[in-house]
């Protein structure tokens, strides 16, 4: 007999109704349950035996289910699938139903993958580069994080927001170009090299355990920045060395500057010209009483671990550090008596007013010169004294990157820094002898 929606209505559990049809092309029945009506599609399979393909349940508005007007459409969809060759409807219409699946899984991920790479942006590199150089405590973390936020993202917003994966030679060079024609060629170079560091670095965390987690999860699998040329005329070598005249001159106007200026200077002189930025790190804790030195703790170009760098203080260093002043805190590098640091700019703003003394008074014999310039000319004094490269490395710590250095040679050069500390106390005061070398033991 054929289904009628009162027959689906009233249809008890285990009975069953039939749509009239011809035979071996299917036909669609409908089971009463304990929850209602359900629709099936009868069918011979590929085997010649009879199969059910469940087409769901019945609902008289097709709220909760199906009516029977759209039971009898599938119905006859699939016989017209049927007839077409598809004996066995049940394993087609599973491996319909997989492959769909399949689809919207691989759309899944492709949607997936495209909201990660749009996340994945240059500026989410650039600051996740910048938090692993915090991470690994380099000093360069924040000029490095103000020269990105003042020459990328301020002047580059569309850029910083675009998929790192997806910038370009193209994209950078206008950025680079920009601080170039404004004749910045040493702040240009610095950017590049900036930029290519964060796409090494991302590219590196994808095989290094050290590797920051929110590089790494940026995918990163090329560096465009690798195919910009170097800055011509970035980079020009620093000559300025003072002459022993200089020297003097400037050693005898910072020892009468007052204190703690005065004292801060003479510290940095007195300790070979040390980088002051490390100078500005030292604590009193850092000063070991027995030795009579203080450690600084190096940690510039790519060390992930800060050298220990210990420089012994002669007693004019001595008398300098106390002159500094430490009783409201526990810096020791300090114009505040101990309660902050000193900076490299407010030094080098007390070496300026004493320089433009100097420049004022005429001893100055070739111009001016820098906090580094100092550096420079210490080195040089001491090796016209007689100090060996191999001791100027270690009192100035540059040049110990090597394999002996750091798995090797764990000779501390305590004695000969201090000769060479004393001999440039010597050159300053105006005494003329050559450096007296520390004895050495034979074997």
């Amino acid at each position: 007999m054929g289904i009628t929606v009162r027959g689906l209505d009233t249809l008890k559990p285990g009975k069953w109704l039939s749509e009239g049809g011809h035979k071996n092309e299917g036909a669609l029945r409908a089971k009463g349950g304990p929850h209602g009506a359900r629709f099936y599609f009868r069918y011979r399979n590929i085997e010649g035996h009879y199969d059910d393909l469940p087409m769901g349940r019945f609902h008289r508005d097709g709220k909760h289910g199906i009516t029977l007007e759209e039971a009898r459409e599938r119905a006859k969809q699939l016989r017209t699938r049927y007839l077409s060759g598809a004996r066995d409807l049940r394993a087609a219409l599973l491996a319909e139903e997989r492959e769909h699946q399949l689809e919207e899984e691989a759309q899944a991920k492709a949607a997936a993958a495209d909201a990660a790479k749009k996340r994945a942006t240059l500026g989410a590199l650039l600051l996740a580069y910048m938090a692993q150089l915090k991470r690994d405590g380099k000093t360069s973390a924040t000029s490095v994080e103000t020269a990105l936020e003042r020459h990328v993202a301020v002047p580059w917003p569309a850029l910083w927001h675009t998929p790192a994966e997806n910038v370009g030679l193209v994209d950078l060079l206008p950025v680079i170009a920009r601080l170039a024609n404004a004749n910045k060629l040493r702040e240009a170079a610095k950017l590049r090299s900036y930029i290519h560091a964060a796409y090494a670095a991302g590219i590196r965390a994808r095989q290094d355990a050290r590797g920051l987690p929110a590089l790494r999860d940026l995918h990163i699998s090329h560096n465009p920045a690798r195919d910009l040329t170097t800055i011509e005329g970035a980079t020009k070598s620093r000559e300025r060395v003072l002459s022993v005249a200089e020297l003097r001159a400037y050693w005898k106007r910072v020892c009468a500057l007052p204190d703690p200026p005065g004292a801060l200077l003479r510290f940095h002189v007195l300790t070979g010209g040390q980088r002051v930025k490390q100078l500005c790190r030292l604590t009193m804790d850092d000063y070991d009483v027995d030795t009579q030195s203080v450690r600084l703790r190096d940690i510039k170009g790519r060390r992930k671990t800060a050298r220990d760098h210990d420089v012994p203080l002669t007693p004019a260093a001595l008398d300098a550090m106390e002159a500094m002043g430490h009783a409201l805190g526990p810096h020791l590098f300090t114009l505040t008596k101990g309660a902050t640091s000193a900076s490299y700019e407010s030094m080098r703003d007390h070496l300026v007013a004493v320089r433009d003394e100097m420049t004022a008074a005429g001893e100055l014999e070739k111009g001016p010169f820098t906090v580094g310039d100092l550096r420079r000319t210490v080195e040089t004094r001491l090796a016209a004294a007689g100090l060996q490269p191999g001791d100027l490395a270690q009192l100035q710590s540059h040049g110990l990157g090597g394999v002996q250095a750091r798995h090797y040679n764990k000779h501390k050069y305590m004695e000969e820094k201090r000769a060479a500390l004393e001999a440039l106390h010597r050159l300053l005061e105006g005494e003329h002898h050559r450096l007296r070398r520390p004895s050495r033991v034979k074997a």
